[in-house]
């Protein structure tokens, strides 16, 4: 029973539904079932929104750039290929944990 302190105190909490239900009102989220797919999910959807905004947006300026021949093969080639890293790297900074992602971002 002293989960629930610990996950008002959070900052992001989940909970199991088979968990006490003194921890369910405190967390932020309650996922069903014994797997933690749903935690995956969760972690997996803002790099994911992230990405596809990016990508659209990206590709809304770069193609008519290029379809309007004001960038070389080579510079839409790099710009490519550094969109594509940031993309990745972006993915990539969902699976580090969480004490990792805070001493990167600061």
């Amino acid at each position: 029973m002293t989960g629930a302190p610990s996950f008002a105190a959070a900052e992001v909490s989940l909970s199991v539904a088979t968990a006490a239900h003194l921890t369910q009102p405190a967390g932020d989220a309650v996922f069903l079932g014994d797997r933690l797919a749903p935690v995956a999910i969760a972690i997996a959807r803002r790099p994911m929104r992230e990405n596809l905004v990016f990508a659209i947006g990206y590709n809304a300026i770069a193609v008519p750039i290029a379809i309007l021949g004001l960038a070389s093969p080579l510079v839409a080639a790099l710009a490519m290929s550094g969109a594509l890293i940031l993309v990745t790297l972006n993915a990539l900074q969902s699976m580090r944990s969480p004490s990792e992602q805070a001493a990167w971002k600061s």
